[in-house]
């Protein structure tokens, strides 16, 4: 699941609310190993792109209910 959530935030990284919504998507499907890989490789990939977003994703909780 991981590579696949890299390649749709790689097709939606021109969209920041597109990127975000698949941001968060991501807490709901990775487990926490794999989103802790999905950090890193987003603050590497993006991080220049959508500081603000992905910083608020990555703190915040969310209910998936």
């Amino acid at each position: 699941m991981f590579e696949i959530q890299k390649k749709v935030l790689k097709g939606v990284s021109n969209d920041q609310e597109f990127f975000k919504k698949e941001l968060i998507k991501s807490h709901a499907w990775l487990n926490s190993m794999e989103l802790k890989q999905l950090k890193e490789w987003v603050m590497k990939e993006f991080y220049h792109l959508y500081p603000d977003t992905i910083n608020e994703v990555f703190q915040s909780e969310y209910d998936y209910v």
